[in-house]
């Protein structure tokens, strides 16, 4: 009966931990999909002057470190399970940013879109599908 107690509040807090290391993924990831989203607006504009070009430049760079961070926390959080899981999810979106980027540099190669409108784009989508596989398998497992 105890081994059963203590097995149950394991449970428990694996739980808790879980469920605080995806909101605090989501916390940390909101500002950086807002920072992405800003950057991609910025570069929007394909006849952009020195002084556009150069905040385009600022924004993609701290909105690449802003991931990088926001990837370093996550896996520091998060236990042997989590990380295997977010490991799965990020090679899943990998080869979705590099289908959607092999589809968009053919696109431009037939004239069809611009390259630099669609990178940020794309990259941004990689994330969101990683956050999302991640949450979803998080929340199927229990």
């Amino acid at each position: 009966m105890e081994g059963m107690l203590y097995l149950g509040a394991m449970v428990k807090q694996q739980d808790q931990v879980t469920r605080a290391a995806r909101r605090a993924v989501l916390i940390d990831g909101l500002p950086v999909a807002t920072l992405g989203l800003v950057a991609l607006a910025l570069g929007s504009d394909p006849d952009q002057s020195a002084a556009q070009k150069a905040w385009w430049i600022a924004a993609t760079a701290v909105f690449t470190l802003a991931v990088a961070w926001v990837l370093l926390r996550a896996f520091r959080r998060a236990d042997e399970y989590l990380r295997k899981i977010q490991l799965e999810s990020m090679a899943i979106a990998f080869a979705a940013v590099l289908v959607g980027l092999q589809v968009a540099t053919v696109l431009d190669a037939a004239g069809v879109i611009q390259l630099h409108q669609l990178t940020q784009l794309i990259l941004l989508g990689g994330v969101a599908i990683w956050l999302a596989i991640a949450d979803l398998r998080t929340r199927l497992h229990r």
